[in-house]
């Protein structure tokens, strides 16, 4: 219980805090939520969005779960996608993995875990599709490394696939979708992939009914 209640004075701490050095903080933060980021990071408590990129509540929306993926049957994650891009209308959405990522790291073994199973076999695809570049890299690390970079950009293009984001892109011209990798190590971010609103989109998932 202590490491719990710990949870509640940090919490009350930070309120203070927070009021001392700016007392309308919180009266602006409950009036309006107008964020221009949808962030879809990693479940991994070492990669908080607010902190890695310095920003406030209220400026990045974030959905999270194992391995930042974009599965076309994971209703939560669409539920969020759909109300970031056409309620609050961000104009980026960025897909942000991390090196060491236990999601990719478990998805390359040959041990079953149960029911996370079906949503790794989302990683195991990733890895079929660009075995021969993976496999051609030197050492395990390197093959991690790729794989958690390769796996973000997939990510990203799944985003493109869905009639939101197509939609989106027709209807108001946004928005830009960028891929990001995360160091454990030194705390940097780096770029892996950007797709401006409007890029042409693969033949077969491009849906031209949208109305």
């Amino acid at each position: 219980m202590d490491s719990y209640q710990r949870l509640i004075r940090n919490n009350r701490a930070w309120a203070d805090d927070t009021v001392a050095r700016d007392p309308d903080f919180f009266h602006r933060l409950e009036k309006l939520q107008r964020p221009e980021f949808l962030w879809i990071g990693c479940s991994d408590s070492r990669v908080p969005a607010n902190e890695i990129t310095g920003t406030q509540p209220g400026e990045i929306f974030v959905h999270r779960n194992i391995a930042n993926l974009v599965v076309h049957t994971d209703l939560n994650l669409l539920s969020v996608l759909q109300y970031a891009v056409e309620v609050l209308k961000v104009k980026h959405v960025i897909v942000c993995g991390h090196y060491g990522c236990g999601g990719v790291l478990a998805a390359m073994s040959h041990q079953s875990m149960g029911l996370i199973n079906k949503w790794l076999r989302n990683i195991k695809d990733v890895y079929r599709l660009h075995q021969a570049e993976v496999d051609a890299l030197a050492t395990e690390q390197e093959r991690m490394d790729r794989m958690v970079e390769l796996n973000v950009k997939e990510q990203v293009l799944d985003l493109v696939k869905t009639s939101i984001i197509q939609k989106s892109w027709k209807d108001r011209g946004g928005p830009d979708l960028h891929g990001w990798v995360y160091s454990l190590h030194d705390g940097i971010v780096k770029p892996i992939c950007d797709i401006p609103a409007g890029s042409a989109v693969d033949d077969i998932y491009r849906f031209d009914n949208l109305v």
